[in-house]
């Protein structure tokens, strides 16, 4: 049996420096893009909660909810049985405010179930940033200028709060003195 040679041409001196060369060009340029078309993309907000449970003072509970103290209050939390006077402001993650009021009358089981736990944490006077997943806030549902599945963040100073029977005493002892025309004042949780 007999064999065929095939003459292979010699490689011309400094080809294979020129070749590892280019490949680690290739590489490069392909990782450049890689990264050039990262940026600008949102992360998911499973990613965002992620990262975000590792930053210095945030405490995420069972549920999800992500908070930070600001500045700490004294004396007894709200309950779910409390309405709150609280002042905030409320961002997506991108900076968006969607709401913001320096004094608003909550009660505490009449807002999403990320801020009512978030409320109930906290004490007269006190200050939290929250993160609420979109679990614990509005979900797979768009509300207004919020988009479905979105991180809710919300600065909130919890100025004071009494208990729904408390206001409901306060209102009728108003109305009795006249000093209040009837009807004014909803009923809390209206």
């Amino acid at each position: 049996m007999s064999t065929t040679a095939v003459p292979l041409r010699p490689i011309a001196k400094g080809s294979l420096t020129r070749l590892w060369i280019g490949v680690a060009a290739v590489a490069l340029a392909a990782g450049g893009l890689a990264w050039a078309g990262q940026q600008g993309v949102e992360s998911s907000p499973a990613a965002f909660l992620t990262q975000n449970s590792h930053a210095d003072g945030v405490v995420t509970t069972e549920s999800g909810l992500q908070y930070k103290v600001l500045s700490e209050g004294t004396g007894a939390s709200p309950t779910t049985a409390d309405v709150a006077l609280v002042g905030y402001k409320g961002t997506l993650l991108d900076g968006t405010v969607f709401d913001e009021n320096p004094q608003a009358p909550m009660p505490i089981d009449g807002v999403v179930p990320g801020f009512s736990e978030g409320l109930q944490k906290m004490k007269k006077g006190g200050k939290y940033r929250l993160w609420i997943p979109p679990q614990l806030g509005y979900g797979d549902q768009a509300a207004g200028p919020i988009p479905a599945g979105s991180v809710l963040v919300f600065d909130v100073t919890l100025h004071d709060f009494k208990s729904k029977a408390e206001l409901m005493q306060i209102q009728q002892q108003m109305q009795q003195q006249g000093g209040m025309p009837q009807g004014a004042i909803p009923h809390p949780g209206n």
